[in-house]
């Protein structure tokens, strides 16, 4: 499980540098100001949630529920908040219509918090 966990934190950490370095020179001009601020918000919240997985991954105070649980966790949350706001970020560009898919930010961001919470309550339970 912790191999899966740290390829998932690779994958997030490698693909935030690419669409950060994306975003900052293909769409500097492309972007208006307020949207290019959203594809950064999305860029910036994959990497902390990328370090997360890979917090995750290399722990050993974990429990084995807690720490497959919050990664799963994490990793929706990274595809649920980030992905809808590249996508809200670049709707100018691409045509999308992001009005049916607004609610899958919020509910990304709570899948990323629950994913803290879990951590949290395990950390708490230990007994040393």
């Amino acid at each position: 499980m912790e191999k899966k966990i740290l390829a998932a934190a690779a994958f997030f950490g490698m693909t935030a540098v690419i669409l950060g370095a994306f975003g900052a020179h293909a769409l500097k001009d492309a972007l208006e100001e307020s949207r290019a601020a959203i594809f950064e918000t999305a860029v910036r919240y994959q990497f902390y949630h990328a370090l997360l997985l890979l917090a995750i991954g290399s722990v050993t105070v974990l429990g084995r529920k807690a720490r497959r649980a919050s990664a799963l966790l994490a990793a929706s949350g990274i595809v649920l908040f980030s992905g809808s706001l590249y996508l809200i970020s670049t709707a100018g560009l691409t045509g999308f219509d992001f009005r049916p898919i607004v609610f899958i930010t919020p509910l990304g961001g709570v899948l990323l918090v629950v994913a803290w919470l879990l951590l949290f309550i395990d950390f708490l339970r230990k007994k040393t």
